[in-house]
């Protein structure tokens, strides 16, 4: 008996439900150590270049954290990835390059067993969703705003976690010390391994690819939906430059953008798809 992939999908959305919690678990953690453990404080301790230092800390860690941060993680979370477009139907196989018309049973096989997501990149546990066409620009900001914002707490904390390894008393309880500590340990993580994945993803935009037509590029002497960076960009973030850090598009964009929509994806002149 066949082994179905969609039930396996069902437990992770299961088991996304769980990290969501612990992706704002983290970010609450976070906003302990910085906001009212370590930097809230020192807007009042009467030293003028401390209380600056606190208020810069500040201002950028709740403005990338409780505003982009957010904004862009649930736009994802809640963001439906796209579909294919319900009277629509494959004219060839493309994946066996046949030229014949697909049968009703041929093209039915395609549906069957579970749903089929416009341009899917993969499906992400931490958002509890597929990332496809229409949200994963959403889900590049969240991975941006994400590095920058455990960036920013890593770098925040640094002094303090270089003073548990001095001598000396350190100020605070036993409990704030040990907040302090895991955040900072948790940040540096997250960081680095944000790092990476992030450079992954945005090597993949400028490719114009998505993490499934990677291993396909691979096969291909030329990748035909390779537009050139500047356009490969724009499939994803719009030509909108208003909108490029917001997880949201314009209304031009959404008319414009083919990707968006799901019926044509521009690809280089005759080379099998709509031409620029």
């Amino acid at each position: 008996m066949a082994w179905n992939v969609f039930k396996f999908c069902t437990v992770l959305r299961g088991l996304g439900s769980i990290m969501i919690f612990l992706v704002l678990g983290i970010i609450g953690l976070s906003y302990y150590a910085i906001v009212l453990t370590n930097y809230g404080p020192a807007l009042y301790s009467g030293v003028l270049g401390e209380a600056a230092v606190a208020l810069a800390i500040l201002v950028l860690f709740i403005a990338w954290c409780l505003v982009m941060l957010l904004w862009s993680y649930f736009s994802v979370v809640l963001t439906d990835p796209g579909s294919v477009p319900p009277n629509w139907r494959p004219v060839v196989d493309e994946e066996k390059a046949d030229t014949i018309p697909l049968t009703v049973p041929d093209w039915a096989s395609f549906f069957l067993g579970g749903r089929c997501v416009l341009k899917m990149d993969h499906h992400c546990v931490w958002v509890v969703n597929c990332v496809g066409a229409l949200n994963y620009k959403f889900f590049l900001l969240f991975l941006l705003y994400a590095f920058l914002e455990t960036t920013l707490v890593t770098l925040s904390l640094l002094p303090h976690f270089i003073a548990f390894f001095n001598d000396g008393v350190i100020p605070g309880s036993p409990g704030t010390l040990a907040t302090t500590f895991i955040a900072f340990v948790l940040n540096l993580a997250f960081s680095l391994s944000l790092l990476g994945f992030m450079m992954m993803h945005f090597s993949l935009v400028s490719g114009n690819t998505t993490t499934i037509e990677a291993y396909e590029k691979k096969t291909a002497p030329k990748w035909r939906y390779d537009l050139g960076r500047k356009k490969n960009f724009e499939q994803v973030f719009g030509a909108d430059k208003r909108y490029w850090f917001v997880p949201s598009y314009s209304e031009e964009d959404l008319r414009r953008m083919p990707a968006l929509q799901g019926l044509d994806f521009p690809s280089r002149p005759n080379s099998g798809g709509q031409e620029l």
